[in-house]
């Protein structure tokens, strides 16, 4: 019989190390997931979810038995997503800049509208689904990713990010609405 989340974080905090074990195999992939879409690239979300289970780890004692482990490890991983782009550095652009008013980047490529409109043709849906989100805010493309990849309804997204339940729906909304028209453009 499968343990719940709650009886294996009792069970890690009375000494079974393997219940640690147990938690963290069960929510892994979930994490990486919802980090990667979070990040944007598989590096950065490998690095994004190790430290999400650090967290865990280190703070298991703490919590809230009374609470949902689903949200609080998804809150954990939100709250490291959002650390991680705040510390990575961005190059702006204008650091291509040349003396004579060009640009390196931008004279180097050509112009790639035509290729991008073969890439699209090829790609299948789901590839241009992921293009598509990577547009979207951060915040739209948090709430879409706990909704369609994590199975949260919306009180539970509420509670991990911290929002109105009717504040999480009204950008749950807008943000399909935003990915309608990206694939209508």
């Amino acid at each position: 019989m499968d343990k719940s989340d709650q009886q294996l974080v009792a069970d890690y905090i009375q000494g079974d190390e393997a219940s640690l074990e147990l938690l963290i195999r069960g929510y892994l992939k979930p994490i990486y997931s919802f980090t990667y879409r979070y990040v944007g690239n598989a590096q950065d979300a490998e690095d994004v979810t190790q430290e999400v289970f650090v967290k865990v780890w280190k703070h298991l004692e703490k919590f809230d038995q009374s609470k949902s482990f689903k949200t609080w490890i998804f809150s954990i991983a939100k709250n490291t997503a959002i650390d991680f782009l705040k510390k990575k550095k961005v190059i702006p652009f204008s650091d291509f800049d040349t003396e004579d008013g060009g640009n390196i980047i931008a004279d180097t490529f050509a112009d790639t509208a035509k290729s991008l409109q073969e890439i699209f043709e090829r790609k299948e849906t789901a590839q241009i689904l992921e293009s598509a989100m990577a547009e979207l805010s951060p915040k739209y493309r948090m709430i879409l990713s706990l909704r369609c990849n994590s199975d949260f309804n919306f009180k539970e997204i509420a509670e991990t990010l911290g929002e109105p339940i009717n504040t999480v729906k009204s950008r749950y909304r807008r943000a399909i609405i935003m990915l309608k028209n990206l694939f209508n453009k």
